[in-house]
């Protein structure tokens, strides 16, 4: 059974999820090397596909890899590049593997990254795609063909709290939950107001739901500004910019923010822990884990021997 499973179904513990960064070349020794920085601190971590619509290592491949060395992946599927026959596909390539947590996602347009002319498919969206996977733990392909034995995926999705229109973010949560979804991996959030609007809106409806929001860490304003005006999704407050900007040191004051909506979240209805998103790459991330009580886990044995 997933790890992640047991952790938010079975017991009270916080959680702490990330993002496996992309491969694009480097091979196993990156992997490994990353493993090693992520193991200690991390119940699962994301491998992604093809994010912000750049091409990358394939989900499953990266999957498979991350288990190989330590660490529990949480594969995502991205609508955007597949139709309902390559998506069913990477859910039974990943199940082969005993991967068994999934998170399913529409994906960002394809004027997000550096192909702007590549051809979108969207053949279903997310909450389709939710759909399919728990018929596959129910025994069925879409089409009604049998999968014998069925899958066991633990089925997340993803959520931005903080995009219009606010109030039919809560109904997406609930429809993505009712599809099959049992955990949301929520969209970095710079609104406290949204943010909480939102998870007491979730708890409320959906109570079984379990809520990970999202926290970035960041080297100073330059990347806010980014976020703000490059990145879909993500709106960024000018006093919050201005904060980082004026103050005397850009990277303590980043943190400072970063920590601050760390502690914020965690105190919120629903939320089951945290999806950390690291762009320092630096010895922050593990000054985070120890400012929110994170212990580190001993890396495992079989990690150690692959280093």
């Amino acid at each position: 059974m997933s790890h992640l499973r047991q952790l938010l179904e079975d017991s009270n513990e916080k959680i702490f999820t990330s993002e496996f960064p992309t491969i694009d070349g480097a091979g196993m020794p990156r992997v490994i090397a990353l493993a090693q920085r992520f193991s200690p601190w991390f119940d699962a971590v994301n491998a992604t596909d093809n994010p912000a619509a750049h091409a990358h290592a394939s989900n499953t491949s990266v999957a498979i890899a991350m288990k190989a060395h330590g660490l529990e992946p949480i594969m995502q599927i991205a609508c955007r590049d597949k139709n309902r026959l390559a998506i069913q596909a990477d859910m039974m390539g990943a199940s082969l593997h005993g991967i068994e947590n999934l998170s399913l996602m529409t994906g960002d347009d394809v004027t997000a990254g550096d192909e702007p002319e590549t051809k979108r498919v969207f053949d279903l969206d997310s909450a389709q795609a939710i759909s399919i996977a728990n018929s596959l733990n129910g025994g069925k392909y879409l089409s009604g063909r049998a999968v014998k034995p069925p899958t066991n995926f633990y089925i997340g999705a993803v959520e931005n709290a903080a995009a219009p229109p606010l109030e039919y973010r809560v109904q997406r949560a609930v429809k993505k939950h009712r599809a099959g979804a049992r955990f949301l991996q929520l969209q970095i959030c710079y609104h406290p107001d949204r943010l909480e609007n939102f998870c007491r809106g979730v708890a409320s409806a959906a109570p079984q739901l379990h809520l990970l929001p999202t926290i970035v860490l960041l080297k100073g304003a330059r990347q806010l500004h980014f976020m703000n005006d490059k990145v879909p999704g993500i709106d960024v407050p000018l006093n919050l910019i201005s904060r980082v900007e004026k103050s005397l040191d850009q990277s303590e004051a980043a943190y400072e923010l970063a920590l601050e909506q760390a502690r914020h979240a965690l105190a919120l209805p629903g939320v089951r822990g945290l999806h950390i998103a690291d762009f320092r790459h630096d010895e922050t991330l593990a000054r985070l884990m120890h400012d929110l009580g994170r212990i580190p886990r001993t890396i495992s044995n079989q990690l150690q021997e692959q280093l």
